[in-house]
C-alpha cells in the first residue's frame, strides 16, 4: 500500500496579508496549497490534510462582537465547526479541481471532527492558544478591559488573544477516516485541531469553550493511522534559530535529540514554533519516518529534500 503522509495547513498560511483576508483571499490560497498538494496525490502519496483556524476564528469572534446588539454571539466550539465546513470546504474544492485537471480520478471529502479532551485539562485554567488577528498594544490592551479577553504578544508579530488549548486526546471520526483511507478517498479532517468535546459521565459528549492545538491533534491522528511523514506547512521556509535576530540561522535538517536541544534553549516559543517541534518529536518517538516543516508551495520540493526543515529519528 502506498505511503501515508498527513498534511498540516496553518491557518495563518491561507491569510497572506492584512489586504488579503477576504473569503475569496483565502479561497485563492487554499487553491495554490491545493496544487502542491495535488502534485504529491499524483506520486501515489495517499493524504490525509489538516488545517489550523486561529485567524478565521477570530474574524467569527470579532463578527460576534460587533453584531451582539442584534444577534446571538457565537460559542468558541460552533466557531471551530464553522471554519471546520469553510475550509475544508475550499480545500476539498480546489484540490478536486485540480486532480481533476491532471486527469486523477480520485475524490476528496471534507469531514466535521470532534476530538475529546479532559475537562481537568490544566489549559483551561491557562489559556496559551492565539486566535485572531494581530494587535498593536494598545489596542490588545483596550480590548483585554473591555471585552476580558487574554491577550498575549505572539513572537515579535504583535499582541493576539489566546484561550484555552487542551491535549487532544480522542478523535471521535477517526473510524470513519480510516475507512475513507481505505477506499482510496483523500481527507480532509481535525479542521483548527477538532471541535473540542467532553464526555460525560454517560458517555456522551458536549462542546467546550476552547481551540485544540492542529499540530499536536494533526500529530495525534498520523500516528494512529500509522502515517509514514508528517509535513507541518507554514509561514516560514523552514524553522530558525535564533529567530528574528540578526544572527538566525535556518535548518535544513535535525534529529529528535537536536530538535529537543533546541527546546530546552528556548528557541522556539509557545504559541508558534514550539508546538510544531513537539509535535515532530512526538510523531517520530511514535514511529513515523519523517516530519517535515515549510511553506504551502514548497510541499513538492520539501516532499523531495529539496526544501524545508526535515526532522528525522
Amino acid at each position: 500500500m502506498e505511503k501515508l503522509v498527513v498534511i498540516a495547513i496553518g491557518g495563518n498560511s491561507l491569510i497572506k496579508d492584512a489586504e488579503h483576508s477576504t473569503v475569496f483571499d483565502q479561497y485563492r490560497a487554499c487553491g495554490e496549497t491545493s496544487d502542491r498538494i495535488a502534485d504529491i496525490v499524483a506520486e501515489g502519496y495517499r493524504v490525509v490534510i489538516t488545517h489550523g483556524n486561529g485567524p478565521q476564528v477570530g474574524f467569527i469572534l470579532l463578527r460576534s462582537e460587533l453584531a451582539k446588539e442584534v444577534l446571538h454571539q457565537v460559542p468558541l466550539d460552533s466557531c471551530g465547526a464553522d471554519t471546520q465546513g469553510a475550509i475544508g470546504y475550499q480545500i476539498s474544492q480546489t484540490l478536486d479541481n485540480e486532480l481533476r485537471r491532471q486527469g486523477i480520478e480520485k475524490g476528496v471529502v471534507a469531514i466535521v471532527t470532534q476530538t475529546v479532551v479532559d475537562a481537568a485539562d490544566p489549559g483551561f485554567q491557562s489559556p496559551s492558544k492565539p486566535i485572531g488577528p494581530f494587535y498593536s498594544e494598545a489596542a490588545a490592551r483596550e480590548h483585554q478591559d473591555k471585552e476580558g479577553w487574554v491577550m498575549r504578544e505572539d513572537a515579535g508579530r504583535g499582541w493576539r488573544r489566546v484561550v484555552a488549548s487542551p491535549r487532544p486526546l480522542e478523535i471521535i471520526e477517526e473510524p470513519a477516516i480510516k475507512m475513507l483511507l481505505e477506499n482510496d478517498i483523500v481527507v480532509v479532517a481535525v479542521g483548527g485541531g477538532g471541535i473540542p468535546v467532553v464526555r460525560r459521565d454517560d458517555g456522551s459528549l458536549e462542546g467546550v469553550g476552547a481551540v485544540i492545538d492542529k499540530d499536536w491533534a494533526s500529530c495525534l491522528l498520523a500516528n494512529n493511522l500509522g502515517a509514514e511523514k508528517f509535513i507541518l506547512s507554514t509561514a516560514v521556509d523552514r524553522v530558525a534559530l535564533n529567530f528574528g535576530q540578526p544572527d538566525q540561522r535556518e535548518i535544513d535538517r535535525m534529529t529528535v535529540a537536536e530538535a529537543r536541544g533546541y527546546l530546552e534553549e528556548g528557541h522556539f516559543p509557545p504559541g508558534s514554533m514550539k508546538p510544531k517541534i513537539e509535535a515532530a518529536i512526538d510523531f517520530i518517538e511514535h514511529g513515523g519516518e519523517e516530519v517535515i516543516i515549510t511553506r504551502p508551495d514548497l510541499l513538492e520540493d520539501a516532499i523531495h529534500g529539496r526544501a524545508g526543515t526535515h526532522i528525522v529519528p
